[in-house]
């Protein structure tokens, strides 16, 4: 019996953390993978909860290791995902969800093709500007960078199993609810959890 790697991707403003956070309030058996990364905490953020806070020298020698079932350079910083940690809640039984760019998500699909790809896309550029602004975590140069590489980001939507237009965001939560739900209950991941209900049924 395993769980289910839900990989969900997005350009930054798109609303993929706030979707991920109320998705994790609503469903049990569903934990969040924290990543690895040498960029600088924002404020408020704790070490082991928002981030593994690393240096560049620990992080390298991590991805030598062979630590990372992904990594990715980011506007200038560093993020991976460990594997261990990831297969060693899957083999529990517990679906994770893996927040990772586009680049970080292809990696995945090579080492894990029966993980579901996510893409969440905003209504429009327009949206995604004006979202990147209002949350206040970035610079004006930052924010330049992040819309001048959003449309390439966006170009890989096709390369998910599902995507997401998050213009209402309850709406948006619910197609996310409903993907998770519909890959739960699936004969394959169903027969094995309910091996002993089906034996009895069929006896």
């Amino acid at each position: 019996m395993s769980g289910t790697l839900f990989v969900v991707t997005a350009p930054s403003g798109a609303g993929k953390t706030s979707l991920v956070r109320a998705l994790l309030e609503r469903m049990h058996g569903l934990e969040l993978s924290i990543s690895h990364t040498t960029r600088p905490p924002r404020t408020g953020e704790v070490h082991g909860k928002d981030y593994y806070f690393v240096d560049e020298t620990r992080f390298h020698a991590m991805a030598s290791d062979s630590e990372f079932l992904e990594y990715a350079q980011v506007f200038g910083n560093y993020y991976g995902t460990s594997e261990a940690w990831v297969k060693q809640q899957l083999a529990r039984d517990i679906d994770i969800l893996l927040e990772i760019d586009w680049q970080g998500a292809a990696q995945v699909r090579r080492l894990m093709p029966a993980a579901v790809g996510i893409f969440i896309l905003p209504p429009s550029r327009e949206s995604l500007e004006q979202r990147l602004r209002k949350r206040g975590k970035d610079s004006e140069e930052t924010i330049r960078k992040r819309l001048s590489q959003a449309r390439d980001e966006m170009s890989h939507y096709g390369e998910a199993d599902f995507f997401i237009i998050n213009d209402d965001f309850d709406q948006a939560l619910e197609e996310l609810y409903a993907v998770v739900l519909s890959r739960r209950v699936q004969t394959a991941q169903q027969s094995q959890r309910h091996a002993d209900t089906i034996r009895l049924l069929l006896s």
